[in-house]
């Protein structure tokens, strides 16, 4: 059977196209390396160079083994390199960014704990990233495009409209999902402007509003800051509201309909090569948000 080592001796001699500067390249000496090539070419029953006093040279049968050979170390190199990156321990730095401001600030702590070799760059922005230049892994809300990356679903999560005690003794209980248009909505921006369309589901019945905006916000934690504050009404999912709602600094509006769930998906670039780190936040966050019962269990 051919020895993976006498392969690599033979490339590095044809690409030296010499013994001693290839022996000083591999750190062997060079009558371990000859006895590879030796060896070799016995295995193959074939003579692979031409050796002179002078020079080495390629025989047509070594030429056609380096065209080969190359190839499949390189390949094998990179077979290895992938198996020893995907069982090495996480460490070094990952870049994230997520929409999912509150999920994330509530499960990092429990992150970095677990793997205390890693440092993480945090960017929240609605913005959508380039996974290769901007970030390693990113935790996006609702929809994914087709954008050739990987996007898998974590879980849903339940929305809800609420507003704070202080702006409905100011404003008054809507008595309907109509009255709606007449309070000020705090919501994230619309696509190219425009409102944001809210959904609402009860008993097969379903209704759809558009309601003008009185304040667009592109971060989830700042709209519940301002619907406690008191400055209007707005939906909000149950993981980030849900303190506000124990507490009762906020409570539901019209409980009995239902607004419909949103996916939280964690992108990343490709399966293909994944690093350590990614791979890491990708389990973890797989782990901890298949287990935690956000809807129903809310915490700050």
């Amino acid at each position: 059977m051919i020895d993976l080592n006498d392969l690599r001796a033979f490339e590095k001699v044809a690409a030296k196209k010499s013994f001693s500067a290839a022996a000083r390249d591999l750190g062997l000496p060079k009558s371990t390396l000859s006895r590879c090539i030796a060896r070799l070419e016995e295995e193959l029953d074939a003579r692979l160079f031409q050796r002179t006093t002078r020079e080495v040279a390629l025989t047509p049968t070594g030429e056609a083994l380096q065209l080969r050979c190359a190839g499949l170390l390189g390949a094998l190199e990179d077979a290895v390199g992938e198996v020893r990156s995907s069982t090495s321990a996480p460490r070094g730095h990952l870049r994230v960014t997520s929409f999912a401001a509150n999920l994330l600030r509530r499960e990092l702590p429990a992150f970095l704990e677990r793997y205390p070799g890693l440092t993480v760059a945090v960017d929240v922005s609605s913005e959508t990233k380039d996974l290769l230049a901007d970030a390693d892994v990113a935790i996006r809300l609702g929809p994914m495009p087709d954008s050739g990356v990987v996007a898998t679903r974590l879980r849903s999560v339940k929305r809800y409209l609420c507003a704070s005690p202080s702006y409905i003794d100011r404003r008054g209980m809507p008595g309907s999902l109509d009255d709606l248009a007449e309070l000020d909505t705090i919501d994230m921006p619309g696509a190219y402007g425009r409102p944001r369309c809210w959904t609402f589901t009860k008993a097969g019945e379903t209704k759809r509003l558009e309601i003008p905006t009185r304040a667009s916000v592109n971060d989830e934690a700042s709209i519940k800051s301002l619907l406690v504050d008191g400055a209007g009404i707005g939906v909000v999912s149950a993981y980030c509201a849900g303190p506000a709602l124990a507490s009762g600094q906020l409570v539901r509006l019209f409980p009995e309909w239902s607004i419909p769930s949103v996916d939280v998906n964690i992108v990343f670039a490709s399966r293909r090569g994944l690093s350590p780190n990614v791979r890491a936040f990708v389990d973890f966050m797989k782990e901890r948000l298949g287990a935690t019962k956000y809807d129903e269990q809310p915490e700050a």
